[in-house]
């Protein structure tokens, strides 16, 4: 069986992609604090920036392929949160994971972000788009990037959306927040001048998953939705779809959260996703599953 480590096994993303790839993979999920359900796999319990430690586990596990899923993905650094740790975390353990890979002859799929991509230039960004970071967050997921295509070439780079949807166990996004809140019929403030390409957290895992059985190397493709919406639009597709009051959602603006960096369009376009046969499904139906799984 392909045996494939997944880092940031306990994150918003990494437990649905232990859910799936559980059953066809043999899988060693790693996490660092929170467990999330890693427990519940074959697991190691790893700091991304011991060096050491992934080597021998790497030399044991010896993983045909490595999700590498963990990040310091905040866009605002938390008050415990310095540069030092954002490179350490998104750029150095990138490059150090990506010199794993080479020396075991494993293939890397890097989650980064839409946020890498200059907000200003247009709607429905192709990989070619202008790179324009500017969070911190972003910054160094691009340098990841740039580590990982200089030190190996059987990687696939996933420049991701918006994830939305139910974080499992500790995790939590902002949809998941948005839908407690109307559910408990409380006013939620939304953007309306941020558009991205949304995507389900399941269903990126489901395509993560999907392609790990490709041929596909030395690739950058977008992951995100079929639909450019701003979360005010999202959020009003959830109420629509769950039967929620729209007069609880507030408009608001970026300006509005002078600390945020301001990112007005990453759209995605995903021609280069579905040239592949992957075709993600509309906000609609993943909502409307969403709310009938809950």
């Amino acid at each position: 069986m392909i045996k494939v480590i997944i880092t940031g096994g306990s994150g918003l993303l990494g437990q649905y992609l232990n859910l799936a790839a559980s059953g066809k993979y043999d899988i060693l999920t790693n996490y660092n604090s929170n467990p999330g359900n890693c427990l519940r796999f074959n697991f190691a319990n790893t700091d991304l920036r011991d060096e050491d430690r992934f080597n021998i586990l790497f030399a044991d596990f010896k993983p045909n392929i490595v999700i590498h899923s963990a990040a310091i993905t905040n866009p605002i650094p938390k008050p415990d949160q310095n540069p030092k740790l954002y490179y350490d975390v998104n750029v150095k353990a990138a490059k150090n994971l990506a010199g794993l890979c080479e020396k075991f002859n494993s293939k890397l799929i890097y989650i980064s972000t839409d946020l890498v991509y200059a907000g200003y230039r247009g709607s429905m960004l192709k990989e070619d788009a202008k790179l324009i970071p500017v969070s911190l967050y972003a910054d160094t997921k691009l340098m990841g990037e740039v580590k990982i295509q200089g030190t190996l070439e059987n990687y696939i780079i996933l420049r991701t959306s918006l994830l939305y949807g139910f974080g499992l166990n500790h995790s939590r996004c902002h949809f998941h927040n948005m839908f407690e809140d109307l559910k408990n019929k409380k006013p939620v403030k939304l953007f309306i001048d941020q558009f991205r390409t949304p995507i389900s957290i399941k269903e990126a895992a489901r395509i993560i998953i999907e392609l790990l059985q490709t041929e596909i190397k030395t690739e950058i493709i977008n992951l995100g939705g079929m639909e450019r919406n701003s979360r005010y639009e999202l959020g009003e597709i959830l109420c629509n779809e769950a039967g929620f009051d729209n007069t609880l959602l507030e408009k608001i603006s970026m300006s509005d959260v002078p600390q945020l960096p301001k990112v007005e369009d990453v759209s995605l376009n995903t021609d280069k996703l579905q040239s592949f046969g992957i075709k993600p499904r509309s906000i609609k139906e993943n909502i409307h599953e969403l709310i009938k799984g809950n």
